[in-house]
C-alpha cells in the first residue's frame, strides 16, 4: 500500500476527493504567513483600524485574502499530489472575508479531463479541471472556483480517452458585487487614516513600477502551512531536480508589493486571471509592476482592476488581473 494522491489515469469525471483537515485561521498561522510572502494590508495587519472600519465589536480583524486563497489550493492538493503544473485559475471571488478564527473546510471534485496529445520523449499527461469549495464553520460561502492542473498517467504509454472541452469550465462564474462583500464596512473611516495614493487618484491605464524585490523564501514551509501536498514543493527528485515554488507564494509576493504601492488597498475581491507564465524558485527575487485597467467607484472609495506582472531575473514569471478594492 502506497500513501499518495492520484494519478490522471485514476480520475473519473464528477470524483469528489477524501476531506482534508480544516484549518483554522489564528494569529500565529497568519504571522507566518507574513513572514514567508509579507503582508501589508492596512486591516489584516491593525486590530483597531479593522474595529473602527468594522464596527467594534465586530466580526473580528479580515485574515489576508492570500491566506485564505492559499490554504483552500493547499487544501485541494489532495487531488494533485503528482502535479507537474496549474494552467489556469477562474472564478476565484470570494463570497464572504474570513476573519481570524474562522476555520476554512474545501471539497476538490473533477469536473472534466482531457487527455494531452503524446510528445516523442515524455510519459502521458493529461489536464484535470478541479471545482474547489470552500466553506467556513457555519457553512457559509467564501470561495467556489476552478483550477487546471496537469498530471501524470500512472501508465507513461497509457491512454484514457478523456477528451472534455475544458474551456467552457468556470467560464460562466459570475463575480461577486463588492458592495455586497463589504456590507456594514465605513471605508471612509479607512480613508480618514490618510493613506496615499487615494483611490480618485488613480487612472485607467496608469501603470506603477515598484521600486525593489523580494527575494523568495520559505517555499516548503508555505507549502507546510497550507496543507499543500504537491510533490513538486517538497521533493526536488519529483521536481525534476530543484523544487519549484508554490504558485501562491508568487502570488503573495506580488499583493504585498501592490499594497506597498498602494497602502490603501483595503482588500481583493476576486481575480479575473492568474497565468504562471514559467516557473519559480527559492532565492529568486520578484520585482513587479501594476497597471490600472478599470475604476468603478462605490459610496466611498472604489473598485479597481489591477494588472500585476511579476519578474525574475529569467524574465516575466507572473500575470495576474485581480479586482482590488481601495480607499
Amino acid at each position: 500500500m502506497r500513501a499518495e494522491g492520484p494519478y490522471f489515469d485514476e480520475l473519473t469525471a464528477g470524483q469528489a476527493f477524501p476531506a482534508v483537515a480544516g484549518v483554522t485561521l489564528t494569529d500565529g498561522l497568519a504571522a507566518a504567513h507574513q513572514a514567508i510572502v509579507g503582508d501589508r494590508l492596512a486591516l489584516s495587519l491593525d486590530a483597531a483600524l479593522a474595529d473602527v472600519v468594522l464596527g467594534s465589536p465586530g466580526p473580528g480583524r479580515p485574515a489576508n485574502p492570500a491566506l485564505v486563497w492559499d490554504v483552500a489550493i493547499g487544501q485541494s492538493t489532495v487531488a494533485t499530489q503528482h502535479v507537474k503544473a496549474n494552467l489556469f485559475y477562474r472564478g476565484l471571488w470570494f463570497r464572504r472575508l474570513p476573519v481570524i478564527g474562522d476555520t476554512l473546510r474545501t471539497v476538490t471534485r473533477a469536473e472534466g479531463l482531457r487527455q494531452n496529445r503524446p510528445r516523442v520523449g515524455r510519459g502521458a499527461t493529461g489536464l484535470a479541471a478541479l471545482r474547489i469549495t470552500t466553506v467556513d464553520q457555519h457553512d457559509r460561502p467564501v470561495l467556489d472556483f476552478w483550477r487546471c492542473a496537469m498530471l501524470p498517467l500512472r501508465d507513461p504509454a497509457g491512454t484514457t480517452g478523456h477528451a472534455d472541452d475544458l474551456d467552457a469550465i468556470g467560464a460562466s462564474a459570475q463575480p461577486a458585487a463588492p458592495a455586497a462583500l463589504l456590507d456594514g464596512w465605513r471605508l471612509d473611516r479607512f480613508a480618514a487614516y490618510g493613506f496615499w495614493p487615494r483611490y480618485g487618484d488613480l487612472v485607467p491605464g496608469d501603470v506603477i513600477e515598484i521600486d525593489g524585490g523580494g527575494v523568495v523564501s520559505g517555499a516548503p514551509e508555505l507549502a507546510r502551512l497550507t496543507l499543500n501536498i504537491a510533490r513538486v514543493h517538497h521533493d526536488e527528485q519529483a521536481a525534476g531536480g530543484t523544487r519549484l515554488v508554490y504558485g501562491g507564494h508568487t502570488i503573495g509576493i506580488a499583493l504585498s508589493q501592490a499594497a506597498r504601492a498602494l497602502p490603501g488597498l483595503v482588500t481583493v475581491a476576486g481575480w479575473h486571471s492568474c497565468d504562471h507564465l514559467a516557473p519559480v524558485h527559492e532565492g529568486d527575487t520578484l520585482r513587479s509592476s501594476i497597471e490600472v485597467e478599470s475604476a468603478q467607484p462605490l459610496a466611498a472609495g472604489g473598485v479597481a482592476g489591477l494588472r500585476s506582472r511579476v519578474y525574475s531575473g529569467s524574465g516575466q514569471v507572473l500575470d495576474w488581473r485581480f479586482v482590488a478594492v481601495l480607499a
